[in-house]
This record gives C-alpha cells, sequence and structure tokens, in this order.
C-alpha cells in the first residue's frame, strides 16, 4: 500500500518538504547498494540535516507502521541498504560533521555520513589517525562501517571498527534517543553498544559517533612479493604469524585480480604471476627493521620470484592503489561480477582456494581472489556476463563459496554484513536457537520490524521454510486468505 498523502505530509512537517523526495526518478537513485542485483525502488527519500531530523522522521515512520532504512554512502555489498518498496530511505549523507577532535583523549566524535578517510584527515594536524580501513575508504561512511562492523586491509593487527568505537548516539525504531557506550567505550549493563556495531541497520541509526583514534606509527615497511602458486603464497602467511609478527596487513591477490587492477592503475604488480603478497610492517623503527628482514626471508625460502620493497611513501602508496583498485578494477575484465565475503581458517586458505577454483570450473565461471590473507578473510570476485544469461549460475556459486567457507570451520562474512544477499544461508552457521536469540534481540529494539526489514535474519518468506518462528503473510492477517 502507497504512503497516502498525510504521511508524506507527515514527513514534510517533522523535516521540511526540502528534505522530502518523492519523485520516482529521484528515488530511483537509491534503489540499490553496491550489490547491484537486487533493486527496489523506495516510496520517499528523506533526506535529514541534523540528528534532530532524523529522531523526527523516525518518529513519524514509528507512528504510521511505515518501514524504513537508513542509507550512508551505498557502498556496502551485502544488500544491506535496499529499500523496501512501500517504505522510505533514510539517507544520512547530510549529516557529515567532524564534531570535536580530543588529541590528549585520542578521540573524535563525528556524524554518520563522514567518510572514513576524513576522519583521518581530521585527526593527522594532531599526529593521531583512525585505524580501521575499507578498501572504499575515500567513500564509504562511518556510519555504515558501524552498520557492517568494517575491517580492511590492517584490521589483521588493529581490529575492525568495534574495537574504535567508543560511544553512540542511537535513534531507536520508536524515535527515543539514547546512548550506547562511553568515553572509554565501557558502560554498565550489557555491552549495548557491542550489540549495535555490526548490526546491519536494523536495531536503530547511529547519529553521532565517538570513535579512538591513534598514534601515527614511527616508521611503516611495505613489500609486494610475487609466488609461483597461492598455496605457497599461503604458506609464507602462515610462517610470518608463527613466528610471533603481527604485521599491520598481510594482502593477497591471484593472477585474475592483478590482471584487473594493472589494467586500471598500473600500480607496477607482476601481470601473469599466480600470487602477489602486500606484507606491511608499522611501529618503533627497530622493531619494524628487525622484522621486516624475518619477513623478507620467509618470502626468499619459499620461493619468491619478485620481491619489490616500497621506498618511499609514494611507492607505498601505489602498492596499496593496486590491491585497493581491485574489486572496480574486475569491471574492465568482466561486465558483471559479485563480490563474495566469507572466512576460513588461515591454515584452510590454501584448500579453500583449491575447492573455490574447482567450484568455478565445474559452473563455467571465473574467479577472481582478492584476500585480507592475514586472517583469512576472502573476498573472491565471482564473473560473469549477464547478457549470456550466466546470471543466475554466478549468483549460485557466490552463495555456495559464502556457505564453503562455514563447511571449513569460518564464517559467512568477514566484513561486509549478511544483508539481503547472504540471509537464506544463515541457518548453515546458526541453529535454529541461535538465530530464534537474535530475533528476540533484535525485537527488543524494534518490536514493529520497521528497521531494515528483512535484512540479517531468514524469514520463510524470503527463504522457504527454514528454521525460524513462523510470520503470517499480510493477507492472512486481514482475514482475506489462510494457511493451509
Amino acid at each position: 500500500m502507497a504512503l497516502d498523502r498525510a504521511a508524506i505530509g507527515g514527513f514534510e512537517a517533522a523535516m521540511g518538504a526540502e528534505n522530502v523526495v518523492s519523485d520516482p526518478a529521484r528515488c530511483r537513485a537509491y534503489e540499490c547498494d553496491g550489490l547491484t542485483g537486487y533493486r527496489v525502488v523506495p516510496e520517499l527519500v528523506l533526506l535529514p540535516q541534523t540528528a534532530e531530523q532524523v529522531a523526527s522522521a523516525v518518529r513519524v515512520c514509528a507512528a504510521r507502521g511505515v518501514p524504513f532504512v537508513a542509507r550512508g554512502a551505498g557502498t556496502g555489498l551485502s544488500g544491506g541498504a535496499v529499500p523496501v518498496a512501500e517504505g522510505v530511505v533514510i539517507s544520512l549523507q547530510r549529516l557529515r560533521r567532524v564534531l570535536e577532535v580530543d588529541p590528549v583523549n585520542r578521540r573524535a566524535v563525528v556524524e554518520p555520513g563522514v567518510t572514513n578517510l576524513d576522519i583521518t584527515k581530521a585527526a593527522a594536524p594532531f599526529g593521531l589517525y583512525y585505524a580501521p580501513d575499507p578498501s572504499s575508504q575515500q567513500v564509504c561512511t562511518i556510519g555504515g562501517n558501524v552498520a557492517e562492523n568494517s575491517g580492511g586491509a590492517h584490521c589483521l593487527k588493529y581490529g575492525f571498527t568495534t574495537n574504535h568505537v567508543l560511544a553512540l548516539e542511537v535513534v531507536l525504531a520508536d524515535g527515543s534517543v539514547v546512548t550506547l557506550g562511553g568515553d572509554t567505550g565501557e558502560q554498565t549493563g550489557p555491552d549495548l553498544r557491542g550489540v549495535f556495531v555490526g548490526s546491519e541497520g536494523t536495531v536503530g541509526i547511529a547519529t553521532r559517533i565517538t570513535v579512538k583514534l591513534l598514534r601515527t606509527p614511527e616508521t611503516v615497511r611495505t613489500l609486494l612479493a610475487d609466488f609461483p602458486s597461492v598455496a605457497g603464497a599461503g604458506e609464507v602467511v602462515s610462517e610470518i604469524v608463527a613466528a610471533g609478527i603481527v604485521p599491520a596487513a598481510v594482502e593477497m591477490m591471484d593472477a585474475l585480480a592483478i590482471e584487473a587492477a594493472e589494467a586500471a592503475v598500473h600500480a607496477g604488480y607482476t601481470i601473469g604471476t599466480p600470487a602477489a603478497l602486500v606484507v606491511e610492517l608499522d611501529g618503533p623503527v627497530e622493531e619494524c627493521d628487525g622484522q621486516f628482514e624475518q619477513v623478507k626471508a620467509i618470502c626468499e625460502a619459499h620461493g619468491c620470484t619478485r620481491l619489490h620493497i616500497a621506498g618511499d611513501a609514494e611507492e607505498r602508496a601505489a602498492v596499496w592503489r593496486g590491491r585497493k583498485a581491485a574489486f572496480a578494477a574486475v569491471g574492465r575484465i568482466s561486465p558483471d561480477y559479485f563480490v563474495q565475503d566469507g572466512v576460513v581458517p588461515r591454515t584452510r586458505l590454501a584448500e579453500a582456494l583449491d575447492r573455490i577454483a574447482a567450484m568455478g570450473a565445474e559452473a563455467g565461471i571465473r574467479v577472481a581472489n582478492v584476500f585480507h590473507a592475514g586472517d583469512g578473510n576472502l573476498h573472491p570476485l565471482v564473473l560473469f556476463d549477464a547478457d549470456k544469461g550466466e546470471h543466475d549460475r554466478a549468483e549460485k556459486l557466490s552463495g555456495e563459496i559464502a556457505e564453503l567457507c562455514v563447511e571449513l570451520g569460518g564464517s559467512l562474512s568477514g566484513e561486509h554484513g549478511i544483508g539481503t544477499d547472504k540471509v537464506c544461508s544463515m541457518p548453515k552457521q546458526f541453529t535454529p536457537d541461535d538465530l530464534a536469540v537474535m530475533g528476540r534481540v533484535r525485537g527488543a529494539f524494534d518490536p514493529s520490524g520497521l528497521c531494515n526489514p528483512g535484512k540479517l535474519l531468514p524469514t520463510p518468506r524470503m527463504c522457504g521454510e527454514r528454521p525460524g518462528e513462523y510470520r503470517p503473510h499480510p493477507l492472512e492477517a486481514a482475514g482475506v486468505i489462510e494457511r493451509l
């Protein structure tokens, strides 16, 4: 049922008519996130300029039973920001102020529309920076990072978003405003801050975020190493960690990913090499220098065919430009692709990649691999051509890869979230009791189910008769049809 004029008027009164978009052509710009296979045009798009307007908009939704989806920059890759057809999108792009940088206590207070990289830029004059760095950090926003618990290349040493968020001002599903966490990240009672981070927008909207800042490292050392096989590169990763070295980052790319990245940014990677490792160390000079020599020796002992050491900041930036360009660059070698995200134990990396290659060959679909090798977070890129009828096969393969990660002792997602894409795979990782508990927690925050509905937790409507509480169809609840 479309929103009536009274409902639209309620939103206009709450936040100003100029901040309410109803034109279908303009609303279409919000129909999907970075996973473009799922598209829904929302009824309205709301563009609040303040936290107070966000709360006012949510109160109108609660009063009228209108589902809503919070949206940041739309760079997510799991369909987590896909709208509801008869609901509204609440865009947070206009809330992009850095409210405070506190160098003494090493923290910053920002609005959700601030980009990840802009936090570091604001902190840089004080010799500080924000550690989590997703590949899209130039455009992704901190609100979205909080929703997905994003990580990035340096999460091996520094952890994910949850390790760097101290406090959150949150608008709950009824429009009330609460603060979760505190100046130190702790609060009396249950860790509600921890519940919120990574909840994928299903329990509320963050409007003010306090993050932890770190001292800029004394030195940074980066190398790019080529190997004759992915398995050999994986052995290097295991040996580095076994030696007690915790690099800031250990990233791996295979031949297809390298081909795409080089075509896009010409970063100096070796075309045709089966695997390349990016290893970065940071910290005190003496510690880094000693460990860097150990890493070089380990690489050489495992048949490294080329070892490039970044000589300065410009060369280091070039190495990272190649790695961070990989996702977008794949568009140069394939008209369409899915970006998958799963985790396997480091010790099973080679096995996972062999299985993925075999699954791709059986499906007749190419798979490029880019991943955070240090913590086993895989990002297989499933390449296909929709015009040749390959979409369904590619989508099926993408889902099977995610479920393979669970089979090998890992998880469905490392940082991209479950969203719409992997919601029906949740029972592969969690028991019915697990999912029921998650549902009760979600219901405690949002009893009416208005906050980003249809994401994260499976329902029979989306996934067939999967485990979980039965939810009647609206026509059944209205008495028009009955369940047999």
